[in-house]
């Protein structure tokens, strides 16, 4: 079995990379963080074994320190979700697509062995089949997902006996995380229901997939665990529940009322949207080619999140823009 004891992770102060962290370190790996701390550095555990580098993915320097001597990078790092990137174009493609290449070709150069790329299962765009798999079209909407989309083959181009590259496309992620963020679906109903006691849905038969953070956890160490010839070159989607909107806001209602009974009764509020964005994702190949099968549900991140309200970890759940992307990065002006 391949030896993956020092890994990077870029962006790995961000929401899933904040939650992987502890994972690999309590595997016994050696971890250096890439990012740019937006949303503070407190997220992230203290551990003789972690090293973190506050630093920008687009300096080809700092991109060549932080890849010497690794085994193993997991790029997380990107401008996340379409309106995020719409804030500036021009700074989302600089981070998202212009950087990547130079970060691949440093970690070949430096000898990385394993290279995990999280790109989107919103890369198929609106699709009306009932399964959409890794041979469906790719149809992205937005220049987020345009950008994803032209990364996999520049990564995908440069396998090799000594370099193993992997493309997933995940759903939806949902849960609690010390780098919580609540403009995610579920989050973002769960946080209205416990906040306002009201769910506000937009459409509510759009198709969302969705998977438990703690299960993208255990892909992530999973992929660093097997054989190069299990993983090298391949794609696959990852997801759990796809479900619709509206269905999403009837389980956050009647997790949230059963977890926090004082909150009683939440009422969901349906209005029309110009979202067309709907999909049902497989994840089979994964499940046949990994034996990779999720274990926690939507319901599962909704109670998750709940506890983290109770527990006094989420406050100013509305006002805090540390939660909501969009709001940080107006409020830093990032260029």
């Amino acid at each position: 079995m391949d030896s993956m004891k020092k890994v990077l992770v870029t962006g790995g102060a961000g929401y899933v990379g904040a939650a992987l962290i502890p994972r690999l370190l309590a595997d016994g790996l050696t971890v250096r963080v890439l990012d740019l701390c937006l949303y503070g550095k407190d997220v992230l555990p203290r551990d003789p074994h972690l090293e973190l580098v506050e630093g920008d993915i687009r300096d080809p320097e700092v991109v060549k320190k932080c890849v010497d001597g690794m085994d193993a990078v997991i790029h997380l790092a990107c401008i996340s979700n379409d309106p995020s990137f719409e804030l500036d174009p021009k700074l989302g493609k600089s981070i998202n697509f212009d950087a990547f290449e130079p970060l691949v070709e440093a970690s070949v150069a430096a000898g990385v062995k394993r290279f995990v790329y999280a790109s989107s299962s919103s890369v198929y765009g609106v699709s009306d089949a009932d399964e959409v798999t890794e041979d469906h079209p790719l149809n992205p909407l937005t220049d987020y997902s345009k950008f994803k989309r032209d990364c996999e083959p520049i990564l995908l181009s440069r396998q090799s006996e000594s370099f193993a590259p992997v493309v997933i496309r995940p759903a939806t992620v949902c849960g609690y995380s010390p780098r919580l963020r609540l403009d995610l679906t579920v989050n973002i109903l769960t946080n209205h229901a416990v906040t306002n006691g009201e769910i506000k849905v937009f459409g509510g038969a759009q198709r969302r997939p969705n998977i438990h953070i703690a299960d993208m956890v255990e892909l992530y160490a999973m992929l660093l665990s097997l054989p190069a010839a299990r993983v090298s070159g391949k794609t696959w989607n990852v997801g759990y529940q796809n479900q619709t909107i509206s269905r999403i806001a009837a389980l956050v209602k009647e997790t949230v009322e059963e977890e926090m009974p004082g909150k009683k009764p939440i009422e969901v509020v349906t209005t029309p949207t110009d979202d067309p964005r709907s999909y049902h994702i497989s994840s089979e190949r994964i499940h046949r080619d990994l034996g990779f099968i999720p274990e926690h549900t939507i319901e599962d991140a909704v109670a998750d999140l709940c506890a983290a309200f109770q527990a006094g970890k989420i406050p100013r759940s509305m006002e805090d823009d540390v939660y909501f992307n969009v709001k940080r990065m107006q409020r830093l002006e990032m260029s």
